[in-house]
C-alpha cells in the first residue's frame, strides 16, 4: 500500500502538523496510527546541525536498544582460527574468511543484516568495500564491528545493536522497535538512541545540534517530537 493511500490520509488527518509533540503525546500518536495488518515499525529521524561534508562533523556510532528492535539480526564474522571457533560458539549465522568474500562477489550474497571483523581480516574484506559501503555493511571499530572481543560483537548485534549514522542530508534514521513494544518500551529505545546521538556531537558541531527530531511508523505519517533540554 502507498504512503499516501487512504489510511495515510486519515492518519495525516489526526493531529496538527505544524505543532511538536512531548514525547509522551507523540509516542500515543503514532501507535494509535500504526494501524496496518502488520506489526508496523517505529522509526526516528533526527536532522542535526552538522554538515556531512566535512570530515569533523561526521556522526556514526552505535548502541544497543534497552528493548532490542524486535528483528531477529544475522550475523556474519570474519575471522580465523580460534576467533572463528569464538564466533561461532557466540552463535554468528556466517562465520568465514576468503570464502566469504568469494561467496558475496560471485553470487552477490547478502543474506545477512551485520558484518563483523576481526582487525587482521580487514585487509579482506576492505575487498568488498563497494559493495558493502553503500548498503551500510561495511566493518567500522567506532561501531564496534572491527574488534577481536567478537563474542561481544555477536551478543550486542543479537541484543538489538544498531548503528546510527548521517545521510546525505544531514539526517540519522532509525528503527526504535515494533508497534507491539508498546509506549513505554520504545521511548526507553528513543531515548537511548537519542542520548548516543548526542552524546556523538562532533567538537566542530556549532549552535543548535538537534534541529529536529520526529517519530513514525512503517506506513504512518511523522509526528515532531520536542528535544528542549537535550
Amino acid at each position: 500500500m502507498s504512503r499516501t493511500g487512504k489510511r495515510y490520509k486519515e492518519a495525516f488527518a489526526k493531529y496538527d502538523h505544524s505543532q511538536t509533540y512531548d514525547l509522551d503525546e507523540a509516542m500515543k500518536l503514532v501507535l494509535e496510527m500504526a494501524t496496518a495488518k502488520f506489526d508496523e515499525t517505529i522509526e526516528l529521524h533526527a536532522r542535526l546541525g552538522v554538515d556531512s561534508r566535512h570530515a569533523d562533523q561526521q556522526v556514526r556510532g552505535s548502541v544497543v536498544l534497552p528493548h532490542g528492535t524486535g528483528k531477529s539480526v544475522r550475523t556474519l564474522v570474519f575471522a580465523k582460527g580460534e576467533k572463528a571457533e569464538e564466533a561461532k560458539a557466540a552463535g554468528a549465522d556466517y562465520v568465514g574468511a576468503e570464502d566469504m568474500v568469494e561467496k558475496i562477489q560471485k553470487e552477490n550474497w547478502f543474506d545477512f543484516e551485520v558484518v563483523i571483523a576481526t582487525p587482521d581480516m580487514m585487509g579482506v574484506v576492505g575487498r568488498l568495500g563497494r559493495v558493502l559501503g553503500p548498503k551500510g555493511l561495511m566493518p567500522n571499530p567506532k561501531s564496534g564491528t572491527v574488534t577481536n572481543d567478537v563474542t561481544n560483537a555477536v551478543n550486542d548485534a543479537k541484543a538489538g545493536k544498531i548503528e546510527y549514522r548521517l545521510d546525505k542530508q544531514n539526517i540519522i534514521h532509525c528503527s526504535i522497535g515494533k508497534a507491539s513494544f508498546g509506549a513505554e518500551k520504545l521511548q526507553e529505545n528513543f531515548d537511548a538512541l537519542l542520548e548516543a546521538i548526542i552524546r556523538s556531537k562532533p567538537a566542530a558541531a556549532k549552535g543548535r545540534y538537534i534541529r529536529s527530531c520526529t517519530i513514525a511508523s512503517t506506513m504512518g505519517p511523522g509526528v515532531r517530537v520536542s528535544t528542549a533540554g537535550r
